[in-house]
């Protein structure tokens, strides 16, 4: 993955609970304004995790804005709008057919495999509805 760029992160952020395991996966803020990770794909991402918090109140860096990493467990090809899956990770939408989801990137380099890690541009600042493809 030869590309590398700005990031725009939320300074002072703290993981929720562990997330050891969700690194480059999409998270959001829990009502104690921690980061916790995306569980469904209608959630509203406030970006993309970039370390590994393995404990409730550790520091949590999240790319809010920027290229990053994304992981996915399905194919993605560069072109892929996408937004959280119900599992956190990356995943394609299509405008019209995913309309209760949220599209807050766009893949730049596609994943090798059915499983693995993408780059994307995102924007979680200003996620957009999946209906329009705009």
């Amino acid at each position: 993955m030869a590309y590398e760029g700005q990031q725009i992160k939320i300074p002072g952020l703290k993981a929720g609970a562990d997330l050891s395991a969700a690194q480059y996966m999409f998270v959001k803020l829990n009502a104690d304004n921690q980061v916790i990770l995306c569980a469904a794909a209608t959630d509203i991402p406030i970006g993309v995790l970039q370390n590994k918090p393995d404990a409730s109140g550790k520091a949590a860096e999240v790319c809010v804005m920027g290229i990053t990493k994304v992981s996915s467990d399905a194919a993605l090809t560069a072109g892929n709008m996408i937004g959280p899956a119900a599992d956190g990770q990356a995943d394609a939408k299509t405008a019209g057919t995913d309309a209760t989801g949220f599209v807050c990137g766009q893949v730049v380099v596609g994943s090798a495999a059915a499983a693995g890690l993408a780059v994307a541009v995102i924007n979680c600042a200003t996620p957009h509805n999946a209906v329009t493809a705009n």
